[in-house]
């Protein structure tokens, strides 16, 4: 039985679209495509290969993108197990000062991979730790604040963060220390310190 071609774009096209426009070897083989057909692809430039198994419809680099769109392309090559954390987190979600140089992501601490794009750390994160954004998941505003103070990331990029993560009402000062609390003593004295600075 032969496949209509336009069936099987419209189906990755679904997959693709839900993840920023980007999809894996492993998604396009699941709808159809043969890897002969997504090698074809690429080299007819429908595809753009963005890393090893990861690649994006072209049609997505054309159109205006989000600042975090390049987020759902780290999220695959976590293969659904890396989480957006840290100053990254904090960025997305648009707390404080946080301008990181490179992307944090949080594995489960048996998880292999590596990238020099990235920073990993490691932890089991519980679900109402992480928010999903949509082509990705990222720690939630709270996690992003103590595990950036627990990292011991720049105190000024905490302060910063709760202080603002506070005047929305996204959290109460009881909520930040006992979230600290769990991660242990060093991200305790980051929140404890930018608590003394909010207002």
């Amino acid at each position: 039985m032969t496949v209509d071609r336009r069936d099987l774009r419209a189906a990755l096209w679904r997959v693709a679209s839900a993840q920023r426009g980007y999809f894996t070897a492993a998604q396009a083989r699941e709808v159809g495509y043969s890897y002969q057909a997504q090698h074809h692809h690429t080299q007819r430039g429908n595809w753009v290969a963005v890393d090893r198994g990861i690649y994006r419809f072209h049609e997505f680099d054309m159109l205006p993108s989000g600042e975090d769109d390049h987020l759902a392309r780290w999220a695959l090559w976590g293969k659904g197990r890396a989480i957006v954390s840290h100053t990254t987190a904090l960025a997305v979600h648009d707390l404080g000062t946080a301008n990181p140089s490179r992307i944090h992501l949080t594995v489960p601490p048996g998880f292999r991979q590596k990238s020099d794009g990235v920073v990993l750390h490691r932890a089991d994160l519980t679900d109402d730790e992480i928010d999903d954004y949509g082509g990705y998941r990222v720690t939630s505003p709270v996690r992003a604040i103590v595990e950036s103070a627990a990292a011991r990331m720049d105190q000024d990029v905490v302060d910063s963060a709760v202080t603002e993560a506070i005047q929305r009402g996204l959290t109460t000062r009881r909520g930040l220390l006992k979230a600290a609390q769990r991660l242990g003593v060093q991200a305790e004295l980051g929140v404890e310190r930018a608590l003394r600075a909010t207002p």
